[in-house]
């Protein structure tokens, strides 16, 4: 099976090493942030628990957040026409997330996205995050593979992450999942 294809996102690069994070790199990162000052360990858990695009983070406000229901909610910025999607994170993140809020029309960052992406691959590198996946998408592609490995549905996950196509979202099943490996290891006894 060949997991490079022409024009469409893969899991793997072209030498085959992985562009997302795992669970484990994704402990680490988040160990190492928090060790960052409140507001960019905000952003850090907010890419981390929500597979946001990092420019979608940086510009949400207090009001983008439900700390009750646990939920933020994001416009998808790739789209000609305001989309609006609502992704369910940690209540302790929505609760720190709202802890960075300065006013209620304001965005929770006023820095720039090269700022935030600096603050993001610097954190990597205090983790030893090494490789393709050392950079914010590899947060959001650990975010959805993650999922998909956790029994998330498809049609749930392309709605958290704002994938107009679910055909986008399928491509997180290339990875090899627990349910995979259980019938690999039937196979091989």
């Amino acid at each position: 099976m060949s997991f490079v294809q022409i024009g469409q996102w893969q899991a793997f690069d072209a030498s085959g090493h992985r562009k997302y994070l795992s669970a484990e790199e994704r402990t680490r990162f988040l160990a190492m942030a928090d060790r960052l000052p409140a507001d960019r360990r905000a952003l850090c858990y907010l890419l981390a628990y929500s597979g946001c695009r990092i420019s979608e983070a940086l510009a949400i406000g207090a009001h983008s957040i439900d700390s009750a229901r646990g939920t933020v909610t994001f416009r998808t910025l790739k789209r000609r026409r305001p989309t609006f999607r609502t992704v369910p994170v940690p209540k302790s993140v929505a609760e720190m997330l709202l802890a960075q809020s300065r006013a209620s029309g304001e965005k929770l960052w006023s820095i720039h996205r090269v700022t935030a992406w600096r603050t993001v691959i610097s954190t990597m590198e205090a983790a030893s995050v090494r490789g393709p996946m050392r950079c914010c998408k590899g947060l959001r592609h650990g975010y959805g593979v993650q999922a998909v490995g956790n029994g998330v549905p498809l049609t749930l996950l392309q709605k958290w992450l704002g994938h107009a196509s679910l055909a986008t979202t399928a491509i997180y099943l290339d990875v090899v999942g627990e349910e995979e490996r259980a019938f690999a290891e039937r196979m091989w006894r």
